[in-house]
């Protein structure tokens, strides 16, 4: 780091406990001042992450996520409130931050993470941290990262186990080292679908916070080459050794991650709505009953899902097919039927209708 970046009295204040410890002093805090963080989700993992190196010092923040507040994200997302609900994550991040510190630049980045976008938005900044919460991002992400050389600190939960680990650091092994291939679909269900203890992501999130701050202050262990599991029903931490493998930091390319982690593509109501707002040419196909069709509908072919495989003749390969159901349910099983059936371009409405 350019240890030459001016610190202010009100900044020396304001991180004195940092600056006070002799192992990161104000050249340490210099350094957090001038280094550049990106942060891939706002979620359980992203929040903590956010809060505490926002906290630190660090100069420059990026948080991208195209999620909206839910209800249901207020057990274990401590950034938000209840008056948060239907705003955008990144947004609200953002403008909550920049009140905890004004010494520093935040970014909210409001979309997606693509193969389209990743390469020019990780760029800007020195170390990655991913929150998300899918295979397809993780895989994106990590060969992102490999393909430019910057640090990828990771993290995942599950119910009550917790995952951390420092990838691409100096050398060392990546995402890929760990996870070669990722599960099959269904496999590893999400926190929708399992659940989780509020209190983990803040653990899990916490602890990556730190490995950023050693990774910049240059103290400490990092945790590289090595992953570390926390149960919270137990206490007990483990750590095991990952081994490199060379042929995974060799990516010369992108490519389709949903297709490569056999995940559904989805698609928000927001981005439905733009879509029908500027008239593109698609089918939209809803899944329910006659009878809730007739209560709510946002217009489209009306297909049951019980009746789905009979009337695939209906639809067109070739163009593009949004499938909704009432919360996402359904719409997911009528996905998968439309890919045993050689539909390409098939993407699922997130949340269903709850967010329209």
């Amino acid at each position: 780091m350019d240890n030459e970046v001016k610190m202010t009295n009100e900044e020396r204040r304001r991180y004195a406990r940092h600056i006070i410890l002799p192992e990161i002093g104000e050249e340490g805090q210099r350094d957090l001042k001038q280094a550049k963080v990106l942060v891939v989700g706002a979620g359980g993992l992203g929040c903590p992450v956010l809060q505490y190196l926002t906290a630190a010092g660090i100069g420059a923040i990026g948080v991208i996520d195209f999620d909206r507040v839910d209800e249901s994200n207020l057990q274990r997302q401590v950034l938000y409130t209840t008056e948060d609900v239907g705003k955008h994550k990144a947004a609200v991040a953002k403008e909550k931050l920049e009140k905890q510190n004004p010494y520093i630049q935040l970014t909210a980045y409001r979309e997606q993470l693509t193969i389209k976008n990743v390469l020019d938005i990780i760029s800007a900044y020195d170390i990655v941290v991913d929150g998300s919460d899918n295979f397809a991002t993780r895989y994106l992400v990590n060969d992102a990262c490999v393909m430019l050389n910057k640090v990828l600190v990771f993290g995942s939960i599950f119910k009550f186990e917790g995952q951390l680990s420092v990838f691409n650091y100096k050398g060392g092994a990546t995402y890929r080292c760990l996870y070669p291939e990722p599960p099959a679909e269904g496999d590893v269900p999400n926190c929708a679908e399992t659940g989780v203890i509020g209190v983990l992501p803040g653990i899990v999130g916490t602890l990556m916070a730190n490995e950023v701050i050693k990774i910049v202050t240059h103290v400490g262990e990092v945790l590289s080459g090595k992953l570390l599991t926390f149960d919270a029903l137990t206490m007990r931490f483990n750590t095991f050794t990952i081994h490199t493998n060379l042929a995974n930091k060799d990516i010369k390319e992108l490519i389709d991650y949903d297709s490569f982690c056999g995940t559904q593509k989805e698609i928000s109501a927001e981005e439905l709505k733009e879509k029908i707002k500027h008239k593109e040419d698609f089918q939209l196909v809803d899944v329910r009953e006659q009878s809730e069709y007739e209560i709510k509908n946002i217009g489209g072919i009306l297909i049951p899902l019980n009746e789905l495989e009979k009337k695939l003749n209906k639809l067109n390969k070739e163009k593009e097919i949004i499938v909704h159901c009432a919360s996402g349910a359904r719409s997911k099983k009528a996905i998968a039927i439309l890919k045993e059936h050689g539909f390409t371009k098939a993407f699922n409405l997130k949340n269903g209708l709850l967010d329209f």
